[in-house]
């Protein structure tokens, strides 16, 4: 299970459990991704739905202050986005991060990291299509000591 904290339209799932003081889900949930949005944000919906293609099953929460969840996650207003994960390990993932991302990031987590983050929110990355436009954007692997260093760089649409 993953805990999301970011926008969405339309994708939204029912979730059973409530949600702690820190704004994350407790007790069991069968889904794999916990949603934790603004329920006025629009633009997550689609990254929602590209996370679902490659798998994975979502559940949404509205907490009241994510920039206190983000801060509490370890999160620098730097890598922020609109949306961020929480896996049950601990590790955040920001932003409109590819989904084959966040399976080779989970798959063997560098030592010393805490995620993978999109910072903003490039054009063309999932759930950010416009048309045909695409802006290179970059993954960052955030660290603990609150660094960062490129996790992969994003040249075309057809690398996500």
């Amino acid at each position: 299970m993953l805990l999301l904290a970011g926008c969405q339209k339309g994708a939204e799932s029912a979730a059973s459990e409530g949600v702690d003081s820190d704004g994350l889900a407790t007790g069991s949930s069968s889904a794999d991704f916990q949603i934790y949005k603004s329920p006025t944000c629009g633009c997550c919906g689609e990254w929602v739905e590209h996370v679902q293609h490659a798998g994975f099953s979502t559940a949404v929460h509205h907490p009241d202050d994510l920039g206190a969840l983000k801060s509490e996650q370890g999160i620098a207003p730097q890598y922020q986005s609109c949306h961020t994960a929480v896996s049950p390990e601990g590790y955040v993932f920001e932003g409109h991060i590819p989904a084959r991302d966040i399976a080779q990031f989970l798959e063997s987590p560098p030592e010393g990291a805490i995620g993978l983050a999109v910072p903003g929110m490039p054009v063309g990355s999932p759930g950010m299509e416009v048309g045909d436009r695409f802006s290179p954007y970059d993954v960052l692997l955030l660290k603990e000591d609150g660094s960062s260093e490129l996790f992969r760089h994003v040249a075309s649409a057809s690398e996500q």
